[in-house]
Order: structure tokens, then sequence, then C-alpha cells
């Protein structure tokens, strides 16, 4: 046995954040399809002993003479695109259809949820488009599909796991929710990982030995888990995301096609967000721009033991005006890619995978 399991009292979270757009619905226990009432309704809506209208929340007593508003994210200041989109949105765990709109960012979009729902936004570990379990081959990254749904996963119970380093690679793939916390990914079968049942593709690594990781990108904690030297012990704190009664988890290595829920997104158009903060609106890619993105991200998976369909977006977009992969390396080593510190092998790969898509030698 290489681990023993500790479950820890989860944390509270108290502080309050106005809601805003909520439609009329019953309590649910599992996820239901998008509602059809017009997000833009200005007609109050009765919700049990709850009264909601556009932007404005109130319980029934006493109601303020001055409604109270959330902030417009366009009053949080910069000179920011964003596109006037409706999306719909659900807590993963159940919810009733909550309208999300005026966000040009991950970290946007997460505090537009948070204010409709009336929590902190440092609850929410990711999200998920069109499924609300705990899949990773529908996981959010840069861009949304006009037509997606949104599930946002909340943190649920905290867990802390010792671990022996009995090998060099622990066989986890991790990625970034973009506002500041890192995840598993996915789990390499027959690795070290793997064979402790407690730690699952989801959990939130929180802390390493103690150490806060909270903020830091995935490449840097999956470098952390690389210098621990094999043959000792470390410690690892985790947070699941928050599950209903037979809410499923797809498999660790999941392998096929990706599946969605018919109806939902089947827009051709994504909303796409850009390094520099501004959101637009984009055709889906093409077969070969899929694959080329797709092989980089493998790339980065094998070599820095991390997942980032953005970063893996930005690199396909560097070389994708590029005729040799010396004009590459300089828009690489120009742009704030040069913070990784790539190496000429890694970038020559790089460029091998841009180029073999070009061609079509990769296959969906």
């Amino acid at each position: 046995k290489h681990a023993f399991f500790r479950v820890c009292n989860s944390a509270t979270f108290s502080r309050p954040v106005r809601a805003i757009q909520v439609c009329q619905s019953a309590k649910i226990s599992n996820p239901s399809p998008p509602m059809t009432k017009d997000p833009h309704n200005q007609h109050h809506q009765q919700l049990g002993h709850h009264h909601y209208d556009n932007n404005n929340y109130y319980n029934g007593k006493n109601p303020p003479t001055e409604m109270p508003t959330a902030p417009h994210i366009d009053d949080l200041g910069g000179n920011v695109t964003k596109p006037t989109l409706v999306f719909n949105c659900q807590l993963a765990h159940g919810s009733p259809t909550g309208f999300i709109t005026g966000f040009a960012s991950v970290k946007e979009l997460y505090q537009k949820i948070s204010e409709c729902y009336d929590f902190s936004m440092d609850e929410i570990l990711f999200c998920t488009l069109n499924s609300h379990k705990v899949d990773m081959s529908n996981l959010l990254g840069g861009q949304i599909g006009l037509n997606d749904f949104i599930f946002a996963h909340k943190k649920g119970r905290p867990k802390e796991v010792e671990i022996v380093k009995s090998e060099d690679a622990l066989g986890l793939t991790i990625t970034d929710n973009g506002a500041g916390y890192a995840f598993i990914k996915r789990i390499k079968s027959g690795s070290v990982i793997d064979r402790i049942p407690h730690i699952q593709v989801g959990d939130h690594i929180e802390k390493l030995d103690g150490v806060n990781v909270v903020g830091k990108r995935h490449y840097e904690v999956a470098r952390m888990l690389k210098d621990i030297p094999t043959g000792s012990t470390f410690t690892i704190r985790l947070v699941e995301p928050m599950k209903s009664g037979f809410q499923g988890i797809a498999p660790r290595n999941k392998g096929g096609a990706k599946q969605t829920k018919q109806g939902y997104g089947s827009g051709k158009e994504t909303l796409r967000f850009k390094s520099n903060g501004n959101a637009a609106i984009e055709d889906e890619h093409d077969d070969a721009t899929q694959c080329g993105i797709d092989a980089i991200n493998s790339l980065l998976d094998s070599f820095m033991g991390i997942n980032d369909t953005e970063l893996a977006t930005q690199i396909w977009d560097l070389g994708s005006n590029k005729t040799n992969s010396m004009d590459f390396a300089e828009a690489i080593d120009a742009s704030d890619l040069e913070a990784f510190g790539f190496t000429d092998d890694f970038i020559i790969e790089l460029w091998g995978a841009i180029t073999d898509a070009r061609q079509g030698r990769h296959k969906r």
C-alpha cells in the first residue's frame, strides 16, 4: 500500500454575493434542458417566498425602496470587447437554470455565475459544457460554442493522501481552470496515482506537503510534483467536485468519441477567449487546425504533464503563418510563451506537429 486516506471537514463559505438572473423553476436533483423563457423579461417572477427580477433579489419581506443591483462587468474597468450573448447555466450537482451574460474571460464568467447563484466565486472548481458529469472531454477551456450549456462544478469534500513516489512519473496530467485552481485532468492507467482509488479525475490540487499551490499555473504544480525525489513520501491535499446522489464520473482514462446530449452545443460558432483579455465570436476550427491543436496538447502532456487547449491554440496560432522552424522559434521567444522556457528539441517537436497537421498527416 502506497497511501493512506484521511477525510477532513470541509470549509464553509459565507461571503454573500448578490444574485442576478435566475429563471423560475422547481427545485431539481438532476440537470434539466435549457429553459426557453426570455431572459430579458422584465416582469417579476415568484419562486416560493422569494421574488426575482432581471438583476435583483429580495426575500419578499420589507422590500427595499431601491433595489440593489449586481455591478455590470463594464463598470469594473478595462477597455475590453464583450459580445452581448446569453448562455444557459446550471450548477452541476443540481439547480435552477440561470442566464449568464456580459463576460469576456473565464474569470469574468465565474464571477457572473457566482453572482447568479449567490455564492463566492472561489467555490467554482471548473465548468463543463453540455454535461453535468466530471467529464474532462467536455471541459470548458478557451472557447464556448454559442449554443453550449454551461455546468459549474463547486468545491466539495477536501481530502489528504500520503503518497510514496515509487516511480519517477506519477501518471498525472494537470490542467487549470483559468482562475488559479490546478486540477487533475487525466490519470494514466497502471501508474502510481492510478493505484490510489481516493484520487480522482477532477480533484483540485490545493496543497503539496503543506505548501499552498492555489494561484499557481498547472505547469508550476506539475514541476513541483516532478521535482519530488523518487522514493520519498509526500502529502497532497485535494478538493473533489461536489456530487449529487447518483452523479456519474467519466472514466479516468477516457477514450472513444466525444458524446454530447442532443440539442446542446450544436452551433458552428464559438465565443473564444483571447490571451489579451478580449473575446471574439469565431467559426469552429477546421479539421486540420483541430488536429494540430490536439497534437500540440499531446506534446504538452508528454513533455510537461499538463493539458491546456488554450495554450495549444496559442502555439498553433504562432506557427500557422510561419514557413520554417526558425521563424516559429523566434515567434515563441517574442511572445509571453518565452516564460515556459521551451527547449530547442521541444520547439522542433511542436513545429513537426504543426507541419504534419497542415499536410493532413494527423487524423482525428
